[in-house]
């Protein structure tokens, strides 16, 4: 095990999109247990730091393949096809047609009803479009394709953020 091996060698589990979540967090808890600065407390300064640096890795990377956005998004950067979500913005013309229909869906949700009913149907699209991205990395090969659903799942994750909070306002 090196500081600098990456997520999937880290935890011991093959590299792809699909993932056992229960051993992920199995893994999680034994590399815990293994680098957890306490170990080291008779050891030294020196030790301590080195376990704290190894702590923090463990953590990352265990943040990075347990979600499904951040993990495909770790996936195609691996693979050649960075997110760049910064610069690049371009989608599909169906996906903004679909954005402005939610976001007037949104103005016009004035009671927790409506709002929830938004909020499950951008649940159903993103539960779709998560599947498209473990066909599209662990099936297809594509990451470029991946890396453009990877970038409309962080506007949607955004959307649904705007949704929570209409449905937070709604509340009585």
């Amino acid at each position: 095990m090196k500081l600098d091996d990456d997520d999937f060698t880290l935890f011991g589990l093959p590299e792809g999109f699909a993932l056992d979540a229960a051993l992920l967090d199995r893994r999680w808890r034994e590399l815990q247990r293994e680098v957890h600065p306490d170990r080291f407390a008779a050891d030294g300064a020196a030790a301590q730091r080195i376990a704290m640096q190894w702590a923090v890795r463990v953590n990352q990377g265990y943040q990075r393949l347990k979600d499904p956005l951040k993990r495909a998004t770790y996936l195609c950067e691996r693979r050649g096809a960075p997110i760049d979500a910064e610069r690049n913005t371009a989608m599909p013309q169906a996906f903004l047609m679909q954005q402005m229909a939610w976001r007037e869906a949104l103005d016009e949700a004035d009671d927790e009803t409506s709002a929830q009913a938004l909020a499950d149907q951008v649940a159903q699209h993103e539960a779709a479009a998560i599947k498209r991205l473990g066909v599209l990395l662990d099936e297809q090969g594509d990451a470029q394709a991946a890396a453009a659903e990877v970038r409309a799942l962080m506007f949607v994750a955004r959307f649904r953020q705007d949704i929570d909070n209409r449905l937070e306002a709604l509340q009585p």
